[in-house]
């Protein structure tokens, strides 16, 4: 009897893989690069690559019922007359009218005012629903300079001046036509139906040293009385946070790749920048050889979704994070109901790539009326309101178990490592270990 090899299975390759080869043909059929928003889609190393070491003996835990644990924080001490005090360490960040929508910005600014925190504007000016229900707001002042104008700088609680966002830093936002309304094309003073593309860079200023004058004017503007934010893309982290310094931020906000996007290419959103972990030691390590840790404040973004994601970025050294992603989806972005309807835009619910096309069936990222008459501002601000408040619970529980009474007690050495990339990053001692690749002495 003669032996057969049984036919071996075909083989796919690693580097050209389905979404590549898919990549590919879609680039030869069309002859134009991929835009699409959301994050990163690329596994990255990540805060899960971090876990705490609770109280045992050598460390004495608080208990949960008894004994409380402080979350509150002030930004903006070092020179704004009136620094902003928020109840939880966990910020909205800046995303755009035009990007969502009307209600959307309502809920966002409703679901922060419960919980005693900020939410943001971002490009394309303030909208008097956002204004109106955000008991603390920060104004973007970023490079389109589209919606800007004094008197809404006058109105806001702070100023943010975006140099870099973390999903494209070194590049400028876009915003498709679709969802350029009549509403958001004259908030831009910009054509309706028209894609628009901002500017990846400050018309007035192009290095810090002009960063330095032009926070001196907006601190004239608003009478000295608002905390100026810097916010950095995450691409060189220690240099960019001392510059920011330097010029005179109240506030560094540094956005990790993790990050969210209305709309940019692809390439961009997976090829540039570096992973929310590794952003947040060498920005931490800016601030304490200029002797200003904790006067200027550390804000992260970048991939924050929950409580423990928050006390370790704290315990690394932040001040306080920021959330746009996960706050869409607890105001009701990408829900399953709608799986139906994802499927028809070619998309799926827990996608997070279709914000762009201005059809979401949520009606959060869209300018359609019919759309966004689904959208109850007020119901989705108490959602977002409830997920503030477990995130804030789920970084109490982990700060008691280490033995703190404040959120801001937490520290590195509460911290070990599960790999060798997250504890290079993180310089925390890789698990069963003191050692951390780079530590000194080794």
């Amino acid at each position: 009897m003669t032996y057969q090899n049984p036919p071996m299975p075909p083989r796919k390759s690693a580097t050209f893989d389905d979404h590549t080869l898919a990549e590919i043909r879609r680039a030869a059929a069309t002859g134009i690069y991929d835009i699409r928003g959301g994050g990163t889609k690329r596994k990255l190393p990540h805060l899960d690559d971090l876990l705490f070491l609770g109280a045992s003996m050598s460390r004495y835990p608080l208990e949960g019922y008894r004994e409380t644990c402080g979350t509150g924080v002030t930004l903006g001490t070092r020179f704004a007359k009136k620094p902003i005090a928020l109840k939880i360490p966990i910020t909205i960040a800046g995303m755009s009218f035009g990007s969502l929508s009307a209600n959307a910005k309502e809920a966002l600014g409703r679901g922060a005012s419960l919980a005693g925190t900020s939410t943001t504007t971002g490009d394309g000016g303030m909208t008097d629903e956002e204004r109106g229900h955000s008991e603390i707001l920060v104004y973007q002042y970023l490079p389109s300079r589209y919606g800007m104008n004094p008197r809404d700088l006058r109105r806001a609680d702070a100023i943010e001046v975006v140099v870099g966002q973390g999903a494209k830093p070194g590049g400028g936002g876009m915003l498709l036509g679709q969802k350029i309304s009549d509403r958001v094309a004259a908030m831009r003073d910009l054509p309706k139906g028209i894609d628009q593309r901002s500017a990846c860079r400050h018309p007035d200023w192009t290095g810090p040293d002009d960063l330095e004058i032009k926070l001196g004017e907006l601190r004239e503007i608003s009478d000295w009385e608002k905390p100026i934010y810097v916010k950095v893309g995450g691409v060189r982290p220690y240099y960019d946070t001392a510059l920011a310094a330097k010029a005179g931020a109240d506030v560094v906000v540094l956005d990790g790749m993790q990050g969210g996007t209305a709309a940019t290419q692809d390439v961009f959103i997976e090829h540039v920048g570096q992973p929310t972990l590794a952003c947040i030691r060498p920005a931490v390590q800016a601030l304490q050889d200029l002797g200003l840790h904790r006067t200027v404040q550390l804000v992260i973004s970048g991939g924050i979704r929950s409580g423990a994601d928050v006390a370790k970025a704290i315990a690394l050294g932040a001040d306080a994070v920021s959330i746009g992603t996960a706050a869409l989806v607890a105001i009701g972005d990408n829900d399953p109901a709608y799986e139906e309807e994802y499927r028809k835009l070619g998309s799926t619910a827990g996608a997070y790539d279709d914000w762009h096309e201005g059809r979401d069936p949520a009606g959060i990222t869209t300018q359609d009326p019919e759309l966004m008459a689904r959208l109850d501002p007020v119901r989705a601000g108490r959602r977002l309101a409830n997920y503030l408040k477990v995130m804030t619970l789920e970084a109490q529980t982990i700060a008691r178990a280490c033995g703190h009474n404040h959120l801001h007690n937490l520290e590195p050495e509460d911290l070990v490592a599960l790999t060798l990339e997250a504890a290079a990053m993180a310089r925390v001692p890789l698990a069963g270990t003191d050692w951390y690749p780079g530590k000194a002495g080794f």
